[in-house]
């Protein structure tokens, strides 16, 4: 079997101590722990070695979460501000309204009947009250408090590396260290002193890493944004095709017929033509 010269040493490393992580091997060879893993994952493709990957997932709470882990939910605070009922013109004066009344009713607490909000009784503390002064509590009180923003994630990886028994018989039948040459120079090309060199040995059955270059466009994490402060409102989400005709788009909004964002610079029309809705003639 063609092992690298890298590969060999991890193993004579590892054989002593059975099993082990990047970092005590990096330190014993005199390199990184990235390329120990590296090393590790070309002998576990082998089937010469084992790679465990440990993956812990930790959440911290944001500064807006810190200050409603001490004081409490926006809908929490607006919820103690009031009685049985308070006129809706008058609750949306609190600082709190905006997040405050659209979380109560998505929860239950309040219902509005004509102008009226009247507490309805079923306000126990929720998933998320509870993961908010316990962060290790995990479940869909983590999920809620993560779309939120009140809480940031955190994963720290870890591996853990070992030889397989196969490893173990090729560790003890002895391994020879031979300085291998992996770039050729102009020199060595040109005087053919490269045929007495030890050339390292290229696998092409190994596939690169895989990398994934996509990112968000940032008008897109804007729209997700306002997206989900309208949803913590109170608002519903519905679903519709993707061109939308004027009357929709501008008319039922009362948009001005001469408002810019009617320009062609603003807007792309279509030349095809829908009929009016019927029950919005009047």
């Amino acid at each position: 079997m063609d092992l690298s010269l890298n590969e060999k040493r991890l193993i004579k490393v590892l054989e002593p101590l059975k099993k082990a992580d990047p970092a005590t091997l990096a330190a014993r060879m005199g390199t990184s722990e990235e390329a120990i893993i590296q090393y590790a994952m070309l002998l576990a493709g082998r089937g010469i070695a084992l790679v465990e990957k440990q993956v812990s997932t930790t959440y911290g709470l944001t500064d807006e979460g810190a200050r409603y882990a001490r004081e409490g939910l926006p809908e929490r605070q607006l919820l103690k501000v009031f009685g049985d009922s308070i006129p809706m013109t008058e609750l949306t004066k609190h600082p709190l309204s905006r997040i405050g009344i659209g979380q109560m009713r998505k929860k239950g607490w309040i219902t509005v009947r004509e102008g009226m909000v009247e507490k309805t009784g079923n306000d126990v503390p929720g998933e998320d009250e509870l993961a908010l002064s316990d962060t290790a509590r995990g479940g869909a009180g983590i999920f809620s408090l993560l779309k939120r923003g009140l809480l940031t994630e955190q994963q720290e990886i870890k591996y853990l590396i070992t030889l397989t028994p196969d490893g173990e018989a090729l560790a003890k039948k002895g391994l020879e260290l031979e300085a291998e040459t992996g770039t050729l120079t102009r020199d060595q090309i040109i005087a053919g002193t490269w045929k007495d060199l030890h050339l390292r040995r290229y696998s092409l059955d190994t596939l690169p890493r895989k990398v994934y270059p996509g990112k968000i466009h940032p008008y897109q994490r804007i729209l997700d944004e306002m997206r989900q402060t309208l949803l913590e409102m109170g608002f519903a989400e519905i679903y519709g095709g993707l061109a939308q005709s004027s009357f929709w788009n501008f008319d039922a909004l009362f948009q001005p017929q001469d408002h810019p964002a009617r320009e062609m610079q603003d807007t792309f029309f279509l030349k095809e033509t829908v009929p009016v809705p019927q029950d919005s003639r009047g």
